[in-house]
C-alpha cells in the first residue's frame, strides 16, 4: 500500500485509479470528467425526451435546438443522403482555377464560413483592452505541435502517416480517384511543412506578452501583397482597419509562401481538404468515424463517441449556452449560488490580505496589485441572459443538416465581425454553464466559475468547509491567481497590458516563478518530459490558489488540514491514455494531474505536520526549497 508520506497523489486516489475504468470512447477519465460523464448522461436521457415530443421546452431559441437535434439524430436520412449535402461545395472549390479566382471569392467564402485560409479574428487590444481590434493568426499545423516536426521526435512521422491514411480514406469515401487523393495529399503535406517552420510553437504561445506586434495597416498589408486584404475588409467590417495585430509574425513575413501564384497548387489542396472537412460530421455515420481516426489515435482513444452522442454534440454546439441556462435552472439551487458567490468575495478578501501583508514587495506596487485584485469581476454560476445572437439561430427542417449547420455558422460570423472597433463585453461568457470547468479573462479581468464545476468533489454543501476549500476553493483562488501570474502580471486592472511593476519587484517575481519552472521542467509524464516553462502560468496559479485556499480554510472553527489536501488531492484524480498524456505534455498548458498534486502541496508546512513527513520520506521537501509566491 503506498504511503501518503511517499507519494501523496496515488496513496489518496491510488484505489479508485485500481477500478476506474476509461471510456472506450474518452481518452481519459478522473475527477473533470467524471462530472462531465453524469451531465451527458443527463443531457442524452433529457433530450430522448424532447426528439421522442415529450417535456418539449417552451424557450424559442430551445425549441430551435431540439429541432436541429432531431437532423443530426436522423441517422436513416443521413444515410440515404451520403455524401451528396458536400457535393456543391468540394466542386465549388475544384473549380477555382488561379490564385485570383480565389482572391476573387474570399469575401463570399469567409461570410458563407467557407474555407478561405485567412486567419484573421477579432479580439480586445492589449493595449487598450476595452475595445476589439483585428488579429492576425498563423495558419494550424496536421501534427500537434510544431516540436513533432523535428527529426528525433518519436511520433512525428508515425502521426503523419496515420494522417495521410485517414485523409485518403476518407477522400475515397468522399468519391475522389486514387491518383487525385495522392496529388492532393502530396500537397497538403508540402504546405504544412512550410507552415510548420514558421507558426508559433505551444511554448512561444504560451507567452501572452511577446505575441503583441501592432502593425499599422499600410505595413501590413506590404507583408501579404498578394492578398487584396483591403478590398476584403471593406466589404466585411465597412472599411480598412488602421491596425492590425499580428502575433503569429513569422508567419506573416513569410506570406508569400502561402498566398501566391506559387503556392497556390498547393492551398488549392489545401482549401479542397478543408471543404471536405467541414462537412464530415454531417454526412454519413460513416464519414464521420473514419473523419476522427487521426484525432483518436493522437489521443488513443479506440472508438469513436456512439450516434447518440456525436448527434448531441453536433446540436448543442450551437446552442450551447442556451443548453447550459437549461441545465444550471435544473441542477445549480439558489443557496449554492449565494454560498459560492460569498466564497468568491471570502476569497479576494483573503487574497487582499495575503497581498497587503506580502514581504518581498515594495508598497507601490503592492497597492497596485491591490487595485488589480478589487477590481476582478467574478462570475458564477450561469449568464443573466442568452446573447442576442441565439434568436438568430433560426433551424429549417426543409434543408439538410449540413445547410442548417452552414446557417448557423454564418450567424457566428456575423457577429465576430460585429464586434470590431466596438467596445468588449463583460458580460459574454466565454463557457457554458454545464461545461466542468472555469477561467480567468486578463483582457476582461474576470473570473468565471459554470454550475457544472460547482458540485463534488469540488464543491457540495454536504462536504466540510475544509473540503470545498481544498476543492472549489483552490479553484477560485486558481483562477484569481491567474491575475498575477507569468502573463497576468503584465496587465493592468482594465486588462491591458503595462508595466505596473517596479524593476526590482518583477526581478523578484521572476525568480520565484523560474523556481517553479525548475520544479515541473523534465519531469517525467508517461514517457514524456513535463515542459516547465509551457505550464509555468498554470503552475504558479496552483500554487497562489492553494496558499489562499489554505489560508481562507483555516479561519473556520471546523478547519481540517487533512481534508483540505485530501479532497485537492481528489479533485485531480485522473486514469488517462499513454498517447493522450504524452500529447498534452507538448500542448498544455497545465501541467499533469499528479503533478499538481505531488509537486504543489510540499510547499506548505502544514502537509508535513499534518501527515508527518519526514526527511527520509519522498515527500519531503526542504524549508529552503518550498517555494510560496502569493
Amino acid at each position: 500500500m503506498t504511503r501518503l508520506q511517499d507519494d501523496f497523489y496515488a496513496a489518496i486516489n491510488g484505489s479508485w485509479e485500481e477500478t476506474a475504468i476509461i471510456p472506450d470512447d474518452k481518452p481519459v477519465t478522473g475527477g473533470f470528467t467524471d462530472i462531465h460523464d453524469k451531465i451527458e448522461e443527463l443531457m442524452l436521457e433529457r433530450t430522448d425526451k424532447w426528439l421522442a415530443g415529450e417535456d418539449l421546452p417552451q424557450d424559442q431559441v430551445l425549441a430551435n435546438f431540439v429541432k436541429y437535434h432531431r437532423l443530426a439524430a436522423d441517422q436513416t436520412k443521413r444515410s440515404q443522403d451520403g455524401v451528396a449535402p458536400a457535393q456543391d461545395l468540394i466542386e465549388e472549390f475544384k473549380a477555382l482555377d488561379s490564385f485570383k479566382a480565389y482572391t476573387d471569392k474570399l469575401v463570399d467564402f469567409e461570410l458563407a464560413g467557407k474555407p478561405n485560409a485567412l486567419p484573421f479574428g477579432v479580439a480586445p487590444d492589449f493595449m487598450n483592452a476595452k475595445i476589439n481590434v483585428l488579429w492576425a493568426e498563423g495558419l494550424s499545423t496536421i501534427l500537434p505541435d510544431t516540436s513533432y516536426y523535428a527529426e528525433d521526435h518519436p511520433q512525428g512521422e508515425e502521426l503523419l502517416n496515420k494522417w495521410q491514411e485517414t485523409e485518403a480514406a476518407l477522400l475515397e469515401a468522399y468519391g475522389f480517384e486514387e491518383e487525385e487523393i495522392a496529388d492532393l495529399l502530396a500537397k497538403v503535406l508540402e504546405l504544412d511543412a512550410r507552415i510548420a517552420k514558421v507558426v508559433l510553437s505551444s511554448e512561444e504561445s504560451s507567452e501572452y506578452v511577446k505575441l503583441y506586434h501592432p502593425y499599422d495597416w499600410a505595413d501590413f498589408e506590404q507583408l501579404a501583397p498578394k492578398l487584396p486584404l483591403a478590398d476584403f475588409f471593406k466589404a466585411i467590417l465597412g472599411q480598412v482597419p488602421d491596425k492590425v495585430i499580428v502575433p503569429e509574425e513569422r508567419f506573416w513575413q513569410a506570406a508569400d509562401q502561402f498566398y501566391s501564384e506559387e503556392a497556390w497548387p498547393l492551398l488549392k489542396a489545401s482549401l479542397i481538404l478543408g471543404a471536405v472537412r467541414t462537412t464530415t460530421a454531417y454526412l454519413t455515420d460513416e464519414i464521420r468515424v473514419l473523419a476522427g481516426a487521426y484525432s483518436r489515435a493522437l489521443s488513443g482513444t479506440p472508438e469513436a463517441q456512439n450516434q447518440k452522442k456525436a448527434a448531441y454534440y453536433l446540436a448543442q454546439a450551437p446552442f450551447s449556452q442556451a443548453v447550459g441556462l437549461w441545465y444550471a435552472a435544473e441542477k445549480f439551487s439558489p443557496q449554492a449560488k449565494a454560498d459560492v458567490e460569498q466564497k468568491v468575495a471570502s476569497m479576494i478578501e483573503v487574497y487582499k490580505k495575503r497581498l497587503s501583508e506580502n514581504t518581498w514587495l515594495t508598497p507601490e506596487t503592492r497597492d497596485k496589485a491591490i487595485v488589480k485584485l478589487n477590481s476582478i469581476k467574478p462570475y458564477i454560476g450561469y449568464p443573466d441572459k442568452l446573447p442576442e445572437r441565439y434568436y438568430k439561430k433560426l433551424v429549417d427542417e426543409n434543408l439538410s443538416l449540413l445547410e442548417n449547420a452552414q446557417n448557423l455558422r454564418r450567424v457566428e460570423i456575423e457577429h465576430g465581425w460585429s464586434k470590431w472597433n466596438q467596445p468588449v463585453d463583460d458580460q459574454e461568457w466565454a463557457m457554458p454553464a454545464h461545461m466542468v470547468n472555469a477561467y480567468y479573462d486578463p483582457q476582461k479581468n474576470l473570473i468565471v466559475f459554470p454550475a457544472a464545476i460547482l458540485q463534488a468533489p469540488f464543491y457540495d454543501l454536504q462536504q466540510t468547509s475544509s473540503e470545498n476549500y481544498g476543492g472549489i476553493g483552490a479553484v477560485i483562488a486558481h483562477e484569481i491567481s491567474h491575475a498575477f501570474d507569468t502573463n497576468g502580471a503584465s496587465f493592468d486592472e482594465n486588462g491591458s497590458l503595462s508595466n505596473w511593476w517596479t524593476e526590482a519587484d518583477y526581478a523578484a517575481f521572476q525568480e520565484k516563478t523560474q523556481r517553479v519552472v525548475d520544479l515541473f521542467e523534465g519531469q517525467d509524464s508517461y514517457g514524456a518530459k513535463v515542459n516547465g516553462k509551457l505550464t509555468v502560468s498554470e503552475n504558479v496559479a496552483d500554487l497562489g490558489g492553494l496558499a489562499c485556499a489554505l489560508e481562507a480554510a483555516k479561519k473556520e472553527e471546523s478547519f481540517s488540514a487533512e481534508d483540505f489536501f485530501t479532497n485537492y488531492a481528489r479533485i485531480w484524480r485522473m486514469k488517462a491514455r499513454e498517447e493522450y498524456m504524452q500529447l498534452l505534455a507538448s500542448v498544455d498548458v497545465h501541467g499533469p494531474a499528479k503533478l499538481r498534486v505531488n509537486l504543489q502541496v510540499p510547499n506548505f508546512d502544514d502537509f508535513f505536520t499534518t501527515f508527518d513527513v519526514k526527511e527520509t520520506d519522498a515527500m519531503w521537501r526542504e524549508p529552503a526549497d518550498r517555494v510560496v509566491i502569493w
